[in-house]
Order: C-alpha cells, then structure tokens, then sequence
C-alpha cells in the first residue's frame, strides 16, 4: 500500500504551503538558530510567546501607570471583571459551559482547592486512584492530601500500572481497577495526556466507570488543555485542573484554570474560600459570611493577576480563531508525518513509545532512544546544539511535540535528518 507521505523537502515545503493553519507561524516568536528558526518541539513543556503578549501586557502596565486604582474600573478592559474576559473563549476551548471554568492560581494550587471540595475520605472510602509515574505535582498533592485526613498512602493511595508495552494503560486496566478497589475509593485522578507516554484517556469512559461504583472523577488536563478537543461538561467529571504554559502559550509560570462540572454550581461543598470567590453582587460589602459564587468563580480566593491573565488572552483568542478541531486535523498529520518518518529512516535508532492510535493520543510524541541513556543523551544534546529542541525524560526518552499552531511538515524532516547525521557521525 502506497503511504501519503515522503521524505523530501519538497512534499514537506508543498504541504506546509497547502496548510490553511500556516499563517498562525506568524502569530508567534520562534527561538532564531545560526540566522534561521530553530525547530521548536517543546510546546508540550512551554509554549512559544505569541507576538501579541507584550502589547497586552504593556496595555495593562499603561493603564496602571494612567489610571492606578480606577484601572479596576476604567480602561478597555477593566481589572475588576478581568478573568471574565478569558472565560467564553476557554470554554469554548474545553467544551465546557462559560460558568464552568475559571483562570486563577497555577496547576498544584487548583488540585489541592479541587481536592478540598472533591476528596472527603471516610474509614470505608479512603482510597485516591491514580497512574504509576504520575507527574510528581499530582503524586506529591495526593500524598499529601491522604496524610492531611489522618490516613496512610501506604494503604489509600492506588498506582495503577501500565499492561501495555511501553507502559500505556489500557481502558479494561481502569475497568479492572475499579472493580477491584471502586468501593474504597474516594476519588480518581488521571490525566487526560499522560506526560511521559504521550498517551491520551477517554475521560467519558473513565467517568462513566467511576462514578458507577461511588468514586468522584477529576482530571489533569496539563498536556491535554490546547492540545487535544475536549469535551468536559458532557464527560461529566466532577473537575479538572490545568496549567497554561504549555499548549496554551501563556508564559513560563502563567495562570492555571479549573473546571468545575455545573451539577456542583450551588452544590454546599467545602472549599477554602478567599474574598474573590464570594458572590460578586455582595462581595464588596465586605460581611463577615462567606456566599460563594455560583459555579467555577466561586472557588477563587483572591483577584485575578491581570499581568499573569494578558498573556492567556492573547493565546486563547489565536485558539478562538484557528479552531480547536481545525488545529486537530492538522496536529494528526505533521505527527503522523513525524511518526512515519522515526518508523520509516530512523528504526534501527529510535523507537515511539506513545500508542499508535490517533485517537489515544495528542501532538507529543515520546520516543525511545536505542542504546539506553548514554546513547540518548548524546543524541538530545546533539539536536540542542544544531537547532531541534525537544525535552528529555529519564531514562532514554526524548519528547516531541509538533504543535499545530506553529510547527510543520519540514520542521519533522529536519529533526529526522539530524538524527541521521548524528547516526552516520557516530557509527
């Protein structure tokens, strides 16, 4: 059978022509290399600053220095209602409802505020379920959280391990599990892109099967959030978490966001309640009762960072305009076309470790160095120095994510190629 793709400049520069996504390369600052671009693959770890931001930014640092306080209430984008102005395009982006979401806080901040209302462990449900090698924010919170309410990891903490080759999970795995321990445990937490396998979940699914058997559902959308199309309402999960540094190009440390399913809008569950999450028809008569908001806004403790929030403006208005299903179609060829070319000129050198299947995974893909780590690291240092930046992951992986927003075909051939002139100097 005849493969749609080649390995030559000329199919990559004709398809990157053919790209209805190609101007939004414009949108951002690609990090230069000997007088050119480099080949920018580390969206999955920072995304790339989109040429907008330092208008924004410098907007709001004008304001201050004109208006001082009133720029909370004056200004083209008054502070007071700042995080607003994010919300539409976010939930557009997530498929959730406007009053669903909010930006606030960063990624472990939001767990440990979600955990507080999510996770109520009793003596009979006491057990948090989550993915053997779990980023360690997400095992360091559940650790905590576990020993915070007088229990022991040892016993309330399940890892689910990978049954797939290269460590994936498969979804009869999260069945099983669940069957097994569903009725002690309190809360599941996954990811909805496992970061060192690339592997994407059916959040649905695993929400579905949760909640059948008692457990409350949230999600760590950190590398699925601008990456893959998502539908949190209808997957009916309790809540989410995410950063905004990667896939959403927000700035290193940019403001995290929340989901919270609209079923808990008014719901009376514990939180930890800060000022800005109270009733904003009431908030500035200052009583002493804590009203929360409903929805989202209501778990909130201070106001928004409006210099952190200009960035994540910026980013979600290209999200807005490209199309998250428009920007899919087209992460599913460059990584695809990526994909073909480690199996087709470099398969006696690297190896993919993220699952073949489209729909089980996103942009990044996580490639096995042969050889073990010594190999690995001389080959990730090689690409450093000439110009494809990708990341590495102990013990011999290198992640690389061709971002739909910015990166092409030829940035694909051009990491392929270097490989192979790293092999043919090292043979």
């Amino acid at each position: 059978m005849s493969t749609p793709y080649e390995a030559t400049l000329e199919w990559a520069r004709a398809h990157d022509a053919a790209d209805p996504l190609r101007d939004f390369r414009n949108e951002f600052l690609i990090p230069p290399h000997e007088g050119g671009d480099s080949h920018y693959f580390c969206g999955n770890s920072l995304g790339l600053q989109p040429r907008g931001v330092r208008e924004a930014v410098n907007a709001e640092i004008d304001y201050w220095g004109e208006l001082g306080v009133e720029g909370h209430f004056k200004g083209r984008l008054p502070w007071l209602n700042y995080h607003e102005f994010v919300r539409d395009h976010l939930a557009e982006l997530i498929g959730a409802q406007p009053d669903e979401v909010v930006a606030m806080n960063t990624l472990g901040v939001n767990l440990h505020l979600m955990m507080v209302s999510f996770y109520r462990p009793t003596p009979d449900r006491h057990a948090i379920l989550i993915e053997a090698g779990a980023f360690p924010t997400d095992r360091y919170a559940v650790e905590s959280q576990i020993r915070y309410h007088g229990f022991s990891p040892n016993l309330s903490l399940i890892e689910l391990e990978g049954d797939e080759p290269n460590g994936t999970i498969s979804m009869g795995a999260i069945e099983r599990a669940l069957a097994e321990h569903g009725s002690r445990i309190a809360l599941v937490l996954l990811p909805g892109v496992q970061y060192r396998t690339g592997q994407a979940f059916d959040l649905k699914a695993i929400t579905d099967l949760a909640h059948k058997q008692g457990c409350q559902v949230g999600f760590d959308l950190a590398h699925a959030v601008g990456n893959l199309p998502l539908q949190l309402h209808d997957s009916g999960a309790d809540f989410a978490i995410w950063c905004s540094y990667k896939y959403l190009n927000s700035g290193p440390g940019a403001v995290g966001g929340a989901f919270v399913h609209a079923r808990h809008a008014r719901a009376t569950l514990p939180r930890f309640a800060g000022w800005w999450g109270h009733d904003k028809s009431t908030r500035f008569q200052m009583g002493p009762e804590f009203v929360p908001t409903p929805g989202a806004d209501g778990w909130q403790l201070s106001n928004p960072p409006i210099l952190s929030l200009a960035p994540l403006r910026v980013s979600l208005d290209l999200f807005h305009r490209a199309g998250m299903q428009r920007l899919r179609e087209k992460s599913l060829q460059v990584t695809g076309y990526l994909e073909w070319l480690v199996q087709t000129q470099l398969p006696n050198v690297l190896e993919v470790v993220t699952p073949k299947e489209s729909e089980r995974r996103g942009a990044q893909l996580s490639i096995r160095v042969l050889g073990g780590r010594t190999q690995g690291r001389a080959l990730f240092e090689y690409l450093i120095e000439h110009g494809i930046i990708g990341d590495w992951r102990e013990p011999d992986v290198i992640r690389i994510s061709p971002v739909p927003l910015y990166n092409r075909f030829v940035d694909c051939l051009a990491f392929a190629q270097a490989v192979r002139r790293w092999k043919e100097q090292t043979s």
